[in-house]
């Protein structure tokens, strides 16, 4: 112990000290964290998508198809919830990738698509898989979008502009 009440740290207290801070990363937070922020922006686009439309009957156009003159003001309440996720996911995606970046994510997901068909691996003879396929296509573009400055963070170390009070 000093004077100060506060005793020196040992060489094992500075190494644990070293490893917990290189596990954490820079923003202070756990690797699985921020995978698990990915992921989690994945999921909601992925439901923002196949919740407006998906091949089967569960999706939002088909229930307005059916049920809009009964059901008029939830589905004009529904309808502006979705254009409102949209808004936010795609203006954060268009902000942070931009359109190169969108037809770049693209591209890259109908190439691996490509090989993939090509291999053998997976058919692409199906409507409903082919729309599944454009819906997770979607949904990995609007996941990438919004998750897109905490990778270029990780990657490059700096940070953007808008992420400058964080």
């Amino acid at each position: 112990m000093t004077k100060y009440g506060v005793h020196p740290i040992t060489p094992d207290e500075r190494e644990n000290a070293g490893q917990e801070a290189r596990e954490r990363g820079q923003n202070g937070q756990p690797q699985r964290v921020r995978a698990m922020k990915f992921a989690l922006r994945w999921v909601f686009a992925f439901l923002l998508v196949a919740l407006t439309y998906n091949p089967t009957r569960w999706n939002y156009i088909a229930w307005v198809r059916d049920h809009f003159t009964a059901n008029m003001p939830l589905a004009i309440l529904l309808g502006l919830i979705l254009f409102a996720g949209y808004v936010v996911f795609v203006s954060a995606t268009l902000r942070s990738i931009g359109p190169f970046g969108v037809i770049l994510v693209l591209a890259l997901l109908l190439v691996l698509l490509w090989f993939l068909a090509d291999s053998g691996i997976l058919s692409l003879q199906s409507g409903a898989v082919n729309t599944w396929l454009g819906i997770i296509a979607l949904s990995v573009v609007l996941g990438t979008g919004m998750t897109w400055s905490i990778i270029w963070r990780r990657i490059s170390g700096q940070i953007d502009v808008d992420d400058a009070d964080n």
